[in-house]
């Protein structure tokens, strides 16, 4: 077997600085600057926010050092020219993958809101050693965390999807087997859609060994199997797809498209996957059967779900617990609101979809003074669950079968209530941040 080599070389940055020179940064020469920014930038990148976010930033370090930065930004890469009085400065730098990390875009954002008091103290290399913690941070959870958290929110999101305590249980189980294989999976770096394949097979494959067994055992109907979707949906890419919406937003085009582009990879990858275990088990995705419960107590227990499947998916974005349960009550209100408005108003699902986002944006805006945590921590988290991950599992696999009307149907809802959710925290942005608003 070969050796491993790798296809993205590692950046040295001390190497860029000049480790004699104790001057502030305000005072650095401009490549050493300019390193500075896209370094903050990259890492920003790295963490999965959008390009408006790392554009935004940036600008904070280089407004402090007193020089100009224009940025082109993508999923991966991002190219940008520093100019001071008649100088310039260009580079390219480009990352070997994407992820979420909530806890670093929260303190590489507290970085770049401090830089200013500190440009004119600090040299370069303090804040490259600064950066350096930041990037060296290990992720809150270990794997037996993450598969737990996974568990917990697909448990809960079965329960809003109108399951019952048996596929409650088995997605459970499955979906916490699947997200654990993909951690480990992550830690050797394999790659994207080996990682989410076998990740989900996994899944799929101990929702059915516990649906059979329970079968057999307790002699139960096998209308039980519509819940087998629900244990892979711990793989939607939420963070992605949402973000994508942003920047789309904001004429961020690349960023946006590439952004997009790589949640449908994961979406058609893991509902292809999804598709062929179903075959190979011979499973059809069914409707659940309709819980009989007083009003009441479902709107209770709808709380409850919602509160425990954002929990979940926020700390599968490696949130801290106070920012993960911050986005779990925002979404407590925002998805319960969303699920009551599909059940007992007029509203096509979509539109609901919008009216929750919308909310939990505008819950977001008017936290985010009192806990200091960025916005897009706590509201991207709590809508994550409004994801129509059951639409696209079954817009692929009547499509696969050869049924395109059904397929087409399921996968028109998908993508109405998909572009729906970017729009509803977009204009709840417009609404509350000038700096958004405005298309400078």
């Amino acid at each position: 077997m070969s050796k491993f080599r790798k296809q993205h070389m590692t950046i040295d940055w001390h190497e860029i600085v000049d480790h004699e020179g104790a001057i502030p940064a305000i005072d650095a020469p401009l490549p050493e600057k300019a390193t500075l920014v896209g370094r903050v930038g990259l890492m920003l990148l790295a963490s999965g926010t959008g390009a408006w976010r790392v554009r935004a930033s940036m600008n904070k370090i280089s407004r402090a050092l007193g020089i100009t930065c224009h940025a082109d930004i993508g999923l991966l890469s991002i190219e940008y020219t520093c100019a001071e009085g008649g100088q310039t400065y260009t580079n390219a730098f480009s990352l070997n993958t994407t992820g979420v990390n909530t806890d670093k875009i929260y303190l590489l954002e507290r970085f770049s809101d401090a830089f200013h008091e500190r440009a004119n103290k600090n040299s370069v290399e303090h804040f490259h050693k600064v950066l350096d913690k930041i990037q060296e941070r290990k992720g809150h959870y270990t794997a037996w965390n993450l598969g737990l958290a996974a568990a917990s929110a697909c448990c809960a999101f079965t329960f809003l999807l109108g399951g019952g305590l048996t596929e409650m249980i088995c997605a459970f189980f499955g979906a916490g087997v699947g997200n654990f294989v993909r951690k480990k999976l992550l830690e050797r770096h394999i790659t994207l859609l080996a990682n989410v394949a076998i990740g989900v097979a996994a899944a799929c494959s101990v929702y059915v060994l516990l649906i059979k067994l329970a079968e057999y055992v307790f002699e139960l109907p096998v209308v039980h199997q519509a819940g087998y979707i629900c244990a892979m949906l711990f793989i939607i890419p939420g963070f992605p797809l949402i973000t994508g919406g942003f920047d789309l937003s904001k004429l961020d085009l690349r960023s946006g498209l590439e952004r997009i582009t790589y949640a449908l990879l994961i979406i058609v990858m893991a509902t292809m996957t999804g598709w062929l275990c179903a075959m190979a088990f011979r499973f059809m995705p069914a409707e659940f059967v309709e819980l009989e419960m007083n009003p009441l107590l479902h709107l209770v227990l709808r709380l409850a779900a919602s509160l425990v499947g954002v929990y979940g998916f926020s700390l599968m974005f490696n949130s801290p617990r106070k920012m993960a349960f911050i986005a779990a009550l925002i979404g407590m209100f925002a998805n319960t609101l969303r699920l009551e408005l599909v059940d007992f108003s007029v509203l096509p699902p979509s539109v609901c979809s919008f009216i929750g986002a919308f909310t939990a944006g505008l819950l977001a805006s008017a936290i985010k003074p009192l806990v200091g945590f960025p916005r897009i921590t706590l509201t991207v988290p709590s809508i994550v669950i409004m994801v129509p991950g059951m639409y696209m599992y079954k817009g692929i696999y009547f499509t696969a079968l050869g049924d395109i009307s059904q397929g087409a149907l399921w996968i028109t809802n998908a993508t109405l209530m998909v572009l729906a959710l970017p729009l509803g925290l977009i204009f709840a942005r417009i609404l509350t941040d000038n700096n958004f608003r405005k298309s400078s």
